[in-house]
């Protein structure tokens, strides 16, 4: 038998319909990366540098409304207090803002199949999209940190670097996970606001950034420790502070198991093509 390939098909390696690349796609995920960086960079000063101005903002108004630095919270003064919470909640809110806009506009205004023509694997297409909100949380975050740091009356130095580092990072994975399913489900911009301003929002707010959770009662303490929310806030302060209302290591290995199950979550979504292969 002649195991020569015949003329007609002696160009093609793999069979029809089989993928022919494999391993991981470095150079297609670094582009995706790369591109969705450049899209919120463009526009830095809306996507980067107002969030720090409002979060400085926030510092101002609550610490002269709630009596600077004469009121001390666990030990220190009131808006060396809020600081750290005010940082890890503004990366969060960009976290969320890029993850969700991406899909969100691509199925709007048709070029969702940018995303999905490419040879990229659903883990590769996720790993863009996450990674390029993750630095735009971090870009927002040292921002805003800097305003901070140059902020008369606030200690801005790191304590703990890896503490820091562990929960605003589980931080930007968390919302970032969680606007990228809202951009699956979505199918128009009020279906991303809503979750915004009546999910992300008041969870954020909730979360302990501006007081004590050890100062509510017990039932809206119990309520304060079912938020996910706190934890991210109550560790990212340990870094500055070394000091935290919650259990530091479970806070680290709730938010991890929560990041991997969202994670399944937005693979499962992205392989069936829900909302946007159907």
């Amino acid at each position: 038998m002649n195991s020569q390939p015949s003329p007609d098909r002696a160009w093609a390696r793999t069979a029809p319909g089989q993928p022919r690349l494999s391993g991981v796609n470095w150079f297609g995920l670094r582009t995706l990366y790369v591109k969705e960086v450049r899209r919120f960079f463009k526009v830095q000063t809306q996507t980067i540098w107002a969030p720090a101005v409002t979060t400085l903002l926030f510092l101002v108004i609550f610490s002269v409304a709630l009596g600077g630095a004469d009121r001390r919270v666990m030990g220190v003064p009131f808006p060396q207090f809020i600081a750290p919470g005010l940082i890890v909640m503004a990366m969060i809110q960009n976290a969320f803002a890029n993850s969700s806009f991406s899909l969100l506009v691509g199925k709007i205004q048709g070029t969702i199949v940018d995303y999905l023509m490419p040879p990229l694997s659903t883990g590769e297409l996720i790993a863009g999209l996450i990674g390029a909100s993750v630095t735009r949380a971090f870009l927002v975050g040292g921002a805003v940190w800097l305003a901070m740091a140059l902020w008369p009356g606030v200690d801005a130095s790191i304590q703990h670097p890896l503490a820091a580092f562990w929960f605003g990072l589980m931080g930007a994975l968390l919302l970032s996970f969680l606007g990228l399913i809202t951009s699956i489900w979505a199918e128009k911009f009020d279906h991303a606001a809503a979750v915004t301003n009546f999910v992300v929002a008041p969870l954020s707010l909730l979360s302990g950034t501006f007081y004590s959770v050890e100062q509510l009662a017990p039932l809206f303490r119990a309520i304060s420790h079912a938020n996910p929310f706190f934890y991210i806030i109550s560790g990212f302060r340990y870094g500055f502070l070394r000091e935290a209302d919650s259990p530091i290591l479970f806070g680290a290995m709730l938010l991890l198991a929560l990041n991997l199950g969202l994670f399944a979550l937005c693979y499962g979504l992205l392989k069936s093509g829900w909302k946007i292969k159907n």
